[in-house]
């Protein structure tokens, strides 16, 4: 570690062979594979303090074929699963590694310690989510994200592989070829650094928070990610599609102890325990002799958009019906539906749903006597940085793995695959960045010139900078720029309107009043820059994307175009911005094929 002159505002340097940018379970899991493959000099990066990271955010489950309950289900039915709901824009290739790898992968976090729950008999359970043929859904009561992330860090600190807090990269140190590393800041101090790398991960998440209404903490999922491996020269694909969970809370955002809640998940694990969903007729309480519930007396409203499978349908679809009764009147209050558990015991629900029950208790609502208002909520983005078949850009020596990449979930991502696709591509990625490294190399003299000198200036420049609007300002305008012109439901004139206005708004954040590097005015003015290169791709994508497709929905075509089975690519141009191309996908192996062909489905009534 070195200081450099004064010529140039001062940083440090680190040289490390691999740099994990992400602590969450897809960097966790890449640096124990690294780890374990005796790779040295290997350092992991968080924004955040240790173990705090999005993934305890994931609740209901991670997916695997283990067959507890249901032994005829096999990868290649979770695989078939995972194309039918990505309607078919999936990568095949990606989608066979993760489903062939989820059952080691669930076994070894249970050798690790992850705090499964149960069946009688000691195996691991498993749950029915949505789309799933089979109970493959395994979980830790309504925590899984959690304890999957706390037998990772356990593990990684058996390990002893360095990590280091609370740093935010800012630059990508790449010639568009190849990587060399990265600088960017510490977020407590305010110090700049430079990490000379011969290897980098991108495990940073992906770009839901985009979005007014969403699932994600306001400082995580801004397409930081994806926007540091465009910036590098990574080309990025299927940015339109973005999926819009069915059920975040809906409330009264003008109660000071409701409004922080507004959005956030309500896993679907409710809807994979039997909860019901009813339309807006005012509830009604009943005698269910042993305890008072209160149960809705308005209509059942998923019997006329998807008889067989009601609430587990796939996640667009009941996304769409909820959105749809709202919008003819037929919603709650706060601008939801309601969601019902109270045909369930107290029992029941605090053993399977434990901190969805204790949320809601400590708001004042008691799930076990009475339903919790839901509403639509942005929640995962299914496209992200194109990489090969080992999460490896097209910039080399530059890896994307977890919600940064794409290509796993097509159109649609099945609920369950986010979490068993960060350990599977952390696998991947792990095995082939060991195969290769070869020390930190180094980062040549004209990048550090060219870029890392010049970035550290801008950041210097930034910091303090007296502009016109407020940062948190622009930050929500975009968000609501999002979600009224690139939502659930979208159209041509819409999405040309939101790409005009978000040129407008670059004008902007090129002039906001930012505070200190340490303060979170700067931190959240950088991810308004990320945002915002999310943003285009997700509004170019939809407006190229004229067709209906999974979480996709145009109103002016919404029939599913044959012609579009093809995925879209974004590239950076050195003149006239963002570009883009499109290319067919692949088609599945054939003992997928003849999976699909033997059409397995979900009967939900078998869970009545």
């Amino acid at each position: 570690m070195s200081e450099t002159d004064a010529a140039s505002p001062a940083y440090d340097r680190v040289d490390v062979s691999v740099l994990v940018i992400g602590a969450g379970a897809a960097g966790a899991r890449a640096a124990i594979e690294l780890a374990e493959r005796d790779v040295e000099d290997l350092l992991v990066i968080g924004k955040r303090s240790h173990g705090d990271a999005h993934t305890t955010w994931a609740r209901g489950g991670i997916n695997g074929a283990l067959g507890t309950h249901d032994p005829d289900d096999s990868w290649e039915i979770h695989a078939a699963d995972t194309l039918n709901e990505g309607h078919f824009l999936n990568d095949p290739e990606k989608v066979e590694t993760v489903a062939k790898q989820m059952p080691d992968r669930l076994r070894e976090l249970d050798d690790w310690g992850m705090e499964f729950s149960r069946t009688e008999d000691g195996e691991i359970d498993q749950r029915f989510f949505g789309a799933q043929s089979f109970r493959r859904t395994a979980f830790a009561g309504d925590h899984t994200g959690e304890s999957m992330l706390n037998a990772l860090v356990d593990r990684a600190q058996e390990l002893e592989i360095p990590y280091r807090e609370n740093v935010m990269i800012t630059k990508l140190l790449s010639d568009g070829v190849s990587v060399y590393g990265a600088v960017g800041f510490d977020m407590e101090t305010g110090d700049f650094v430079l990490f000379n790398a011969g290897t980098v991960v991108l495990a940073a998440g992906g770009h839901a928070a985009i979005y007014n209404r969403h699932t994600s903490r306001d400082d995580e999922n801004n397409g930081d990610g994806p926007a540091l491996a465009y910036d590098a020269g990574a080309s990025l694909m299927d940015m339109e599609f973005v999926q819009f969970h069915p059920t975040g809370m809906a409330v009264d955002e003008s109660d000071p102890e409701w409004e922080p809640w507004s959005g956030r998940l309500v896993t679907e694990a409710v809807r994979g325990e039997g909860g019901h969903l009813y339309n807006s007729e005012v509830p009604e309480s009943a005698d269910s002799g042993a305890r008072e519930t209160t149960s809705p007396g308005g209509e059942r409203f998923m019997e006329r958009y998807s008889p067989d499978q009601m609430e587990l349908d796939a996640r667009d679809v009941v996304a769409r019906a909820i959105a749809q009764e709202i919008a003819e009147g037929r919603g709650t209050e706060n601008g939801g539906v309601y969601l019902d558990l109270s045909h369930k015991s107290g029992e029941f629900i605090q053993e399977r749903l434990p901190r969805m029950y204790e949320r809601f208790v400590d708001l004042g609502v008691d799930m076990a006597s009475e339903p919790v208002e839901v509403a639509p909520t942005a929640h995962y983005g299914m496209g992200g940085v194109a990489v090969d078949e080992y999460g490896e850009t097209d910039v080399n020596g530059l890896f994307a793995i977890g919600e940064t990449m794409a290509g796993v979930h097509g159109a649609n991502r099945l609920g369950g695959n986010s979490l068993a696709e960060t350990v599977a591509f952390g696998v991947v990625a792990g095995e082939r960045i060991a195969e290769r490294v070869d020390g930190p190399g180094e980062v040549p003299e004209a990048l550090v010139e060219e870029i890392a000198e010049p970035q550290f200036a801008d950041l210097e420049s930034l910091a303090g900078r007296d502009g016109e609007y407020d940062v948190m300002a622009v930050y929500t305008e975009l968000q609501n720029l999002m979600w009224e012109h690139a939502g659930i439901l979208r159209d041509g004139e819409s999405l040309q309107t939101g790409l005009d206005e978000l040129a407008t708004l670059r004008k902007k954040a090129a002039d906001m009043d930012v505070g200190p590097v340490t303060s979170d005015s700067f931190e959240f003015a950088l991810d308004v820059g990320f945002m915002l290169t999310a943003g285009e791709a997700v509004l170019r994508g939809a407006l190229e994307r004229t067709e209906s497709r999974g979480a996709h929905y145009r109103t002016d075509y919404p029939e599913t175009d044959p012609d579009w089975q093809r995925n879209i690519y974004f590239q950076r141009a050195d003149i006239g911005g963002m570009t883009s191309f499109t290319e067919p996908v692949d088609t599945p192996s054939e003992a997928v094929q003849d999976a699909l062909d033997e059409g397995h489905e979900l009967d939900y009534h078998q869970l009545e």
